[in-house]
């Protein structure tokens, strides 16, 4: 599909995509797993290059989840090995194009090397303003919560809060996500129907959109056929709908 059939001055702000999918890839073709992790990264790249071409300034990728600590250790670490590589081998071209790299989650338990290259990443692109890619790493929407929370309990309890101050807005600003709009677009590959602890908050009035297609196999043309369908919708924000006229 085409971008032309997008209307360019109705893209969402923020697009969110969990990258799903890449285990029964590698499995359909007899692989081990990292392959598919392998091969779900030249996805990235090329949904990371389409936004900027198309104009979204905000992309989140789910990619590793508080839960994936579960897996086999030779997954997980083949995993962090692979955000590593990611990082060292894309950034140069990432800070060329104006991205700007971001990290949500509880990163404090990644592996050191890890760290250090978020670290660098996220340094060497802070000026960027073309497209902000924000990385989901050992995230968990409820953990989110937890230490959302757990912030705004020692602001009460300092004194520097008061409980009645306390609303919707206080609350995002104390979420990893703080100051950065909430997603209109979730993007599904693989064909789950669940939210897999993804932003749980920030979901609240998200347009959702699934398909059967697994994440190695997601191109540009999937995207564009997301935001085609998304801009066909009309998005109420638990409002009516509304009507040319009539009573």
């Amino acid at each position: 599909m085409s971008e032309e059939v997008l209307d360019k001055g109705r893209l969402p702000r923020h697009v969110a995509i969990i990258m799903d999918g890449n285990g029964r890839w590698a499995q359909k073709r007899g692989l081990p797993r990292i392959f598919g992790h392998r091969a779900g990264v030249e996805s990235l790249r090329e949904i990371v290059k389409a936004c900027i071409e198309l104009g979204i300034p905000i992309l989140t990728v789910y990619a590793f989840s508080t839960e994936n600590w579960k897996r086999p250790q030779s997954e997980v670490e083949g995993l962090m090995e692979l955000l590593v590589e990611y990082l060292q081998k894309e950034i140069g071209e990432l800070k060329a194009e104006g991205v700007q790299v971001r990290a949500i989650g509880r990163l404090q338990d990644l592996p050191a090397a890890a760290r250090s290259e978020l670290a660098k990443a996220v340094t060497l692109t802070a000026s960027n303003q073309r497209l902000i890619l924000n990385l989901a790493l050992n995230y968990g929407g409820r953990a989110e919560l937890v230490d959302a929370f757990k912030g705004l309990a020692l602001e009460v309890q300092a004194g520097r809060l008061d409980i009645t101050q306390i609303d919707e807005n206080t609350i995002s600003g104390f979420l990893y996500t703080s100051g950065l709009p909430d997603p209109d677009l979730l993007i599904r590959p693989a064909g789950e129907m669940r939210l897999s602890n993804f932003l749980l908050w920030q979901m609240a009035y998200t347009e959702l959109w699934v398909t059967d297609v697994l994440w190695p196999d997601f191109r540009r043309e999937h995207l564009i056929a997301a935001l085609k369908d998304y801009q066909g919708r009309e998005r109420r924000f638990g409002g009516l709908k509304s009507f040319d006229g009539g009573d």
